[in-house]
């Protein structure tokens, strides 16, 4: 990932970090979707649906200081209520992303 470094995290774009995300997923053998173009998508649907045997991840990414939109916690919220899991990553937490999808928790 490119970007500048403030304290330990380096400051990326959401899509810099998306990609280095769905990098890792199919290095490791996700299959996963994202929604190229949102503007005809539901607002607020996670970023990342994520399948790998028998997991379903899904992911909403933030930069470190992004908000969650009313859209996007709603939708997180109802989707906790299913057999799934449900997360919103930020770069920072990097270490714990790349266990989740190494297969740990």
């Amino acid at each position: 990932m490119r970007g500048t470094t403030i304290g330990e995290t380096p400051r990326v774009s959401e899509r810099e970090f998306q990609r280095t995300v769905l990098d890792l997923a199919h290095a490791l053998g996700w299959r996963a979707y994202h929604a190229w173009m949102s503007a005809r998508s539901a607002a607020g649907f996670p970023d990342l649906v994520l399948v790998r045997r028998g997991r379903i991840v899904i992911a909403e990414l933030k930069s470190e200081r992004g908000k969650l939109t009313a859209g996007q916690a709603a939708w997180l919220a109802d989707l906790s209520d299913c057999p799934v899991e449900v997360y919103v990553w930020r770069l920072s937490e990097w270490d714990k992303i790349r266990t989740i999808l190494e297969g740990g928790e």
